[in-house]
């Protein structure tokens, strides 16, 4: 069944060809699909355009078929295009000349976009949950590791001292950033663009401010040309929300397949969160971080690959734009998996507590044993001078009980500070 039938078929390969993997897509949309259309039945029954009979039919049996969709019995066959077509159906099926009312004053476009704008929210939403789980996780490691030193990298050379706490909690605040583009993306996103039909409205006298209501949108997508650009924009915001928390979740994943490593030796996990090789007994393989790593630098791919597909499209539809929904929807699985995996594999991470005991890590101390002595009278200069020559001569001894206390160093974590700024990003 296609909703555009007209009496006559195509070839089989270009049916192939233009359907792709919709229904494969389309289960996980359906149930946003059923949402748009029962607001929009019941909008159709407001305004008088069904009876109330007719309004309130369409909506038991779209509840019906959105409970078929919770349970997992829905199913789009290769008979029908797409869920809007199986949906549609179904309603026919159930209700006869009723059920061929329902698209009435809309048309496949819009219907796309608004089962789109609602999934993309909820999405978000999840996401938005999951990182402020990760959030929590790592902030609890933070004060729990807070004393423990670690060795602090620039160009991979040992430079100062850092600790634990930093560690965690740099990249717990990281994620805040990363929310504030989760934020825009939602924004963009929260806007009904149900009832722009093909592009241009319709001739129907459709209450546009109901359904933005009855879906729970905050505002609408006014103007219906706009709306229908949107196509593609909501997907790329929602790319660029998700490619700044995966581009926080590499580095992370990155940083402990390093430390893991026996050169370095800071941390462990359980042998049931690692892997072996097929030939070497010994290993203990970091795959999990590896994958979430690979998969995190393919997801900050997402939005360049956006942009080449809806770059230069003058406004209306365009079938391209068919082709968004198969990068953004395993984008946004990607990234919940990661963002699952990374907070269920850290609560296993095992601390090295006594690293800095070996004496290769001395060094990190150069900078506080210097400004040990700028604060006892010398020059700044001077004492680098004097640093620089004990070091080359191999006398330097180095000042182990380092304070920091300002702001945001190891001495001063501003745990509490950093959890303010994550409750305000995630009220906003």
């Amino acid at each position: 069944m296609k909703l555009w039938d007209k009496g006559f078929s195509t070839d089989k390969k270009i049916d192939h060809f233009t359907v792709g993997n919709d229904r494969e897509l389309d289960l996980l949309l359906a149930k946003y699909d059923v949402i748009a259309s029962m607001a929009h039945a019941k909008m159709l029954g407001k305004v008088g355009l069904l009876t109330s009979d007719e309004s309130a039919a369409l909506a038991k049996e779209l509840s019906a078929i959105g409970t078929s969709i919770e349970e997992g019995t829905f199913t789009i066959e290769d008979s029908f295009e797409d869920m809007h077509s199986k949906i549609e159906f179904l309603l026919i099926e159930k209700l006869g000349d009723t059920g061929k009312k329902i698209h009435m004053a809309r048309s496949r476009n819009d219907q796309v976009l608004v089962a789109m704008h609602l999934y993309l929210k909820e999405e978000l939403f999840k996401i938005k949950n999951e990182t402020k789980e990760l959030f929590d996780l790592l902030m609890v490691l933070a004060n729990k590791y807070k004393s423990v030193l670690l060795p602090g990298y620039t160009h991979l050379q040992i430079a100062m001292p850092s600790s634990f706490g930093l560690w965690f909690s740099s990249y717990a605040e990281s994620l805040i950033d990363d929310l504030h583009f989760v934020n825009a993306a939602f924004k963009v996103a929260d806007q009904n663009p149900l009832g722009s039909a093909a592009g241009y409205g319709s001739s129907f006298p459709v209450d546009r401010t109901y359904t933005t209501q009855e879906m729970g949108f905050e505002t609408l997508k006014y103007n219906v040309v706009a709306a229908q650009m949107s196509r593609g924009k909501a997907e790329k915001a929602t790319a660029f929300g998700i490619s700044s928390i995966a581009s926080t979740l590499s580095k992370l994943a990155m940083d402990i397949c390093l430390y893991m490593s026996q050169n370095f030796d800071f941390i462990k996990f359980p042998d049931e969160l690692t892997t072996g090789s097929s030939i070497m007994p010994h290993k203990k393989n970091p795959d999990v971080f590896e994958l979430i790593r690979a998969k995190c630098n393919k997801i900050q791919a997402v939005p360049n690959q956006l942009t080449l597909m809806t770059n230069n499209l003058p406004s209306g539809y365009h079938r391209d734009l068919q082709l968004v929904k198969e990068v953004i929807v395993p984008a946004i699985q990607d990234m919940k998996a990661c963002l699952e995996m990374m907070t269920f594999s850290l609560k296993e991470i095992r601390v090295n507590k006594e690293i800095l005991e070996d004496p290769k890590y001395d060094y990190l101390f150069s900078v506080d044993t210097l400004n040990e002595l700028v604060l006892d009278g010398m020059p700044f200069r001077d004492a680098y001078k004097k640093m620089g020559i004990e070091i080359n001569k191999g006398t330097f001894t180095p000042k182990r009980d380092i304070n920091h206390t300002h702001e945001g160093s190891l001495g001063n974590l501003c745990l509490d500070e950093i959890k303010v700024k994550m409750n305000k990003v995630l009220n906003s």
